[in-house]
């Protein structure tokens, strides 16, 4: 029994899985559409998937994307995008949104962060300005700016982290859970708790089962690619997603390479994002199945071969190697946005594959196959 007093109502189905394996196809509904799991979803950090306009990234293949609150708290400001319109006018976006809480910051900006039980408080990398976020402001921001999935505020820890740290991160975020759930007061919008705890499976499995127990509708896994590896990062995967109701998303918060996906989906795991299909594509690193392929290089100077055999991107479909990597040599932005295009397809593809074999209760075959190839990208 969870401590709210109203049943959540099902918004995720299972559709299909795959019987050798935790794998399962689904579908989110959600206020602005649904999304076919499992699904990949580009970061849109700032508003923007950089240098790319909407319709591209839905070409694409994309269903949802995702934002950041402490960006957008501190600019353009909630109050900015709420006069516009709310983030689904303000990004020219009309599909599903899912916004993280800002919690990461926490991790990633430790230099500029003071902690304690309340919340955090920032000096802001913009302008050096104070600025003080905790589970309550973290809710309403999300509630204002009207994404279709929110999260939950935690603590991320390093890898690695003493024992007491990490202890007291969980202890923070699932009270800080709590305290989101009591603020959330948007109807139609999703709220996700988060289950932290490094790799320490005793620590997930006390985090897992407080997180549970408050209710929510959905429930992401968070804390995981700071460091610690492949083989932990799939260990504490494999252990937490079945510590998580079957009949909620679950959301590997984060984590992006191919390889790491592919474990995750054999898991359990129906959502994903990453910044490294756009970030990898600004600086001329394609993903392709045969491996990384790095366009810089001299190799490539006179190709006339599409960055990737078979892939219907647009890059794929009217550029060669050659001229990216002319585009990328002459610093003209073209180059960025062919590759970040093409990433972004990549993973489209990689997870509409992972779709159809769950479908198919092939997955864990085609899975295993995958994970020995040489040429998987980790």
């Amino acid at each position: 029994m969870t401590e709210i007093d109203k049943p959540l109502m099902p918004h995720f189905e299972v559709i299909a899985s795959d019987p050798h394996c935790g794998a399962r196809r689904g579908v989110l509904t959600t206020a602005h559409g649904a999304v076919q799991t499992p699904a990949f979803m580009p970061v849109g950090t700032a508003g923007t998937v950089k240098g790319l306009t909407p319709d591209q990234i839905e070409a694409t293949g994309a269903a949802i994307i995702l934002g950041n609150t402490y960006h957008l708290m501190l600019r353009p400001g909630v109050e900015v995008v709420e006069r516009i319109g709310g983030l689904h006018r303000f990004t020219a976006w009309d599909r599903p949104i899912l916004t993280d809480s800002g919690g990461y910051q926490v991790f990633s900006l430790s230099a500029l962060t003071r902690i304690d039980d309340e919340g955090v408080e920032f000096a802001s990398h913009v302008d050096g300005a104070k600025v003080h976020l905790n589970a309550e402001i973290a809710t309403d921001i999300q509630n204002r700016l009207g994404a279709d999935v929110i999260m939950c505020f935690d603590e991320c820890t390093p890898f690695p982290a003493e024992p007491d740290r990490l202890e007291k991160a969980v202890a923070r975020t699932v009270a800080w859970a709590r305290r989101c759930r009591q603020a959330h007061r948007r109807d139609g919008q999703l709220l996700f708790g988060i289950v932290q705890g490094g790799i320490d499976l005793a620590l997930r499995s006390h985090c897992a089962e407080e997180i549970v127990r408050i209710g929510f509708d959905g429930y992401a896994i968070g804390g995981l690619s700071v460091g610690e590896g492949h083989e932990h990062m799939v260990h504490t995967v494999e252990h937490t997603a079945a510590l998580l109701p079957a009949d909620r998303p679950r959301y590997l918060m984060g984590v992006g390479m191919p390889a790491d996906i592919i474990a995750a989906v054999r898991a359990g795991v129906d959502m994903f994002d990453c910044v490294l299909p756009t970030r990898n594509g600004r600086n001329a690193f394609a993903f392709t199945r045969q491996g990384s392929r790095r366009l810089r290089n001299s190799a490539h100077i006179d190709s006339i071969e599409p960055i990737e055999a078979g892939c219907d991107c647009y890059a794929c479909r009217h550029f060669t190697r050659g001229a990216i990597r002319h585009f990328f040599n002459c610093s003209e932005m073209l180059g960025p946005i062919l590759l970040s295009l093409h990433n972004l397809r990549f993973y489209q593809r990689l997870l509409a594959e992972i779709r159809l074999q769950i479908e198919r209760g092939t997955f864990d075959r085609w899975a295993a196959a995958e994970l020995t190839r040489g040429d998987t990208v980790r």
